[in-house]
C-alpha cells in the first residue's frame, strides 16, 4: 500500500478509511447529559453541565492522543480547543 497523504490522514493501521466510528462511552454520556440539561433546573443542571464537559473533554483528549488516524486526532484537537474556548468565554 502506498503511504500517501490521504492514507496518513484517513486510514487506520489496517488500511481502512475511518472518518466516523461507533460512539464510545464518553460521547454517549456527553449526549445524554447534554439532552437532560434541557429538562432540568438548578443544581441538577449544573451537575449535568460539569458531567457533559468532563465527558467531551475526555473524548477529545482520547482522540487527540489515541485516534486511529490523523483526521480523528485533528478532530479531537478541534473539539478540545472549542470546549476550552467556550469555557473561557463563559467565564468572561
Amino acid at each position: 500500500m502506498q503511504n500517501t497523504l490521504f492514507d496518513k490522514v484517513f486510514r487506520d493501521d489496517d488500511g481502512n478509511i475511518v472518518i466516523a466510528q461507533p460512539p464510545n462511552p464518553p460521547i454517549i454520556v456527553w449526549g445524554v447529559a447534554s439532552l437532560l440539561q434541557l429538562f432540568t433546573k438548578g443544581d441538577v443542571t449544573t451537575g449535568l453541565e460539569v458531567l457533559a464537559f468532563g465527558c467531551i473533554f475526555t473524548w477529545g483528549w482520547q482522540e487527540l492522543f489515541s485516534g486511529v488516524n490523523y483526521f480523528r486526532r485533528g478532530l479531537g484537537l478541534i473539539v478540545l480547543i472549542g470546549v476550552l474556548g467556550s469555557r473561557i468565554l463563559a467565564l468572561t
